[in-house]
């Protein structure tokens, strides 16, 4: 699912909400959710998961086509935790 395809989901079950203010409503619980992840915060949605940064230390790695050695940078990476409701449901088949 893409997000324009949960946009159009969320609308159809609200009729009564225009299209135009369910993506409003998206795209704010999204920059909400990057710009926590910026701050260094953990976003916790109960009985979906928590989002976190895990930060990866700069290191050698290869070029998989040449094989020469290449600098990579430290970073930091969006990682997500399903919680313990999802992975039920999953795991139950729904």
């Amino acid at each position: 699912m893409i997000k324009s395809e949960l946009i159009q989901k969320i609308a159809d079950r609200n009729p009564h909400l225009y299209l135009r203010d369910v993506e409003k409503i998206v795209n704010a619980i999204l920059d909400e959710v990057t710009a926590a992840l910026t701050r260094g915060d953990r976003v916790e949605l109960r009985g979906f998961g928590a989002f976190s940064v895990k930060h990866r230390n700069a290191r050698q790695g290869r070029n998989p086509r040449t094989g020469a050695k290449v600098s990579v940078d430290e970073k930091a990476v969006p990682f997500f935790k399903t919680g313990k409701e999802m992975r039920e449901r999953l795991n139950d088949g729904g």
